[in-house]
């Protein structure tokens, strides 16, 4: 468990779905094969706009007979209430169950070890009373954990670390954080690595956007990527533009100390392009190893 760190995620919520039709429900709206979720399997997914564009990326996690989605928690209302629009006749039901649960990063070293997991994207456990997953997107980002709010933490015997060493972690890697990275009705799911990152299933068969999600895929159609970046001086706010010799070429989005995550045209990252800026600092995006483009 050498320099495994354990943080607590402020700012996520968890959404219940009962109910007997709950995994049909969902299988028509969301981006991930829902059938794949179990006792011992967490998922990655997004809901989309009818168009295909982003709403919310969350986790799926079998809890007996009743699915959590762990999303932000800012989001749940509005996300909850879309869902209820869907709802039908369908037998089941939507609860906001965000008081009964604390959300945990666990990170650095052998952190899906440190809690009995096998390093293999969503592979899922019990744990203090919850339920522990390795992180579906990528091994490198650790597990995540959903424990009662009176769990004995400490017994754990993890170093405790900070949301902001997390996200320093994170933004590292060159991972998305939902909205603070995705525009909402903007991004399409692709330029924000959710191919590779396993929050797309191909062979589901149809949910709210697939079609876009298919076309943009197959036929090459992503212009622009979410990646990491650096700068030579005090990075910018989140929503800076970056621009090249002028010319507008991607966007600052969420950040954390010397590093950020930036939205960038692929046609700007040519050999020979010259600097790209963001206001008055010179940056440097970084493709992350994971990424293919």
């Amino acid at each position: 468990m050498t320099n495994t760190k354990l943080a607590r995620l402020e700012g996520r919520g968890v959404l219940a779905v009962s109910g007997e039709d709950r995994v049909a429900f969902l299988q028509g709206l969301v981006s991930n094969d829902v059938e794949r979720v179990a006792p011992d399997r967490a998922v990655y997914s997004a809901f989309l706009t009818p168009q295909g564009k982003f709403l919310l990326d969350f986790f799926m996690i079998s809890d007996g007979d009743r699915l959590l989605l762990e999303c932000e928690a800012s989001e749940l209302p509005a996300f909850a209430k879309k869902l209820r629009i869907y709802k039908l006749r369908s037998k089941v039901a939507l609860e906001d169950v965000s008081a009964e649960f604390q959300c945990l990063a666990v990170f650095g070293g052998d952190a899906p070890g440190a809690l009995g997991l096998p390093v293999e994207p969503g592979a899922a456990g019990a744990c203090l009373g919850g339920i522990a997953f390795a992180d579906p997107r990528l091994a490198a980002m650790g597990a995540r954990i959903l424990v009662p709010g009176d769990a004995d933490i400490a017994s754990l015997g993890l170093e405790e670390a900070t949301t902001a060493d997390y996200d320093a972690h994170r933004i590292d890697l060159g991972v998305p954080d939902g909205a603070r990275d995705m525009e909402v009705e903007k991004t399409v799911l692709l330029e924000a690595g959710f191919d590779e990152l396993n929050g797309v299933d191909w062979k589901k068969g149809c949910y709210m956007g697939q079609e876009l999600t298919a076309r943009t895929k197959y036929r090459g159609l992503v212009k622009r990527r979410l990646m990491p970046i650096t700068a030579d001086g005090p990075l910018p706010a989140p929503g800076t533009p970056i621009t090249l010799d002028g010319r507008e070429a991607g966007e600052v989005r969420s950040a954390r100390n010397d590093r950020a995550m930036a939205m960038i045209r692929l046609n700007m990252l040519e050999d020979g392009a010259g600097p790209l800026r963001a206001g008055d600092v010179v940056i440097t995006p970084r493709k992350p190893d994971w990424a293919v483009f």
